[in-house]
């Protein structure tokens, strides 16, 4: 398996859109509703503090936004949302996609990450973020309503960047 993680390029953005949108459609882990056209999609991707992609032997596979989970004196807090195409989940992209988001945080000076909104039916997601050391800080019930127009519970996780015994 041929796996480069990297900044996006404009080439990437039909790959990008594909995985981005299917979470989106999937109606179970991302807040987003309408998926992304390609002119939305350059736009969006483009206004992140970084956007990266999982390149699985020359195709994107997966990908990862980070910027300032707040503005002001919130923004030293990252926030980041990752998506892995359906037919390679399990394979440890969505891990690498993580550790390299981590490690790029703490490059760009957030002192940690939040993520607002894992939707606790996420299982392979709360199973990830907690193995690479993330702290559940709270939960906001019914806070997600899912393809079906049930309502989820969502799960707010974080992970310092600047402890120096686990750095990211």
């Amino acid at each position: 398996m041929g796996l480069e993680i990297r900044p996006y390029r404009e080439e990437d953005l039909a790959g990008m859109l594909k995985v981005w949108n299917e979470v989106v459609e999937g109606g179970e882990a991302f807040p987003q509703i309408e998926p992304l056209t390609l002119e939305t999609a350059a736009e969006f991707f483009a206004a992140q503090t970084l956007s990266v992609v999982a390149d699985l032997d020359g195709k994107v596979m997966g990908l990862y936004i980070l910027h300032p989970n707040n503005v002001g004196r919130c923004a030293h807090v990252g926030n980041a949302s990752y998506a892995v195409a359906s037919s390679v989940r399990g394979l440890g992209l969505g891990r690498a996609l993580v550790e390299d988001s981590l490690a790029q945080a703490a490059r760009m000076g957030f002192r940690g990450l939040q993520f607002n909104a894992v939707v606790a039916g996420n299982a392979g997601a709360i199973h990830l973020y907690e193995d690479l050391g993330f702290t559940r800080v709270g939960t906001v019930p019914g806070g997600f309503v899912n393809f079906m127009g049930g309502y989820e519970d969502i799960h707010i996780y974080y992970r310092d960047c600047v402890d120096t015994r686990r750095p990211c």
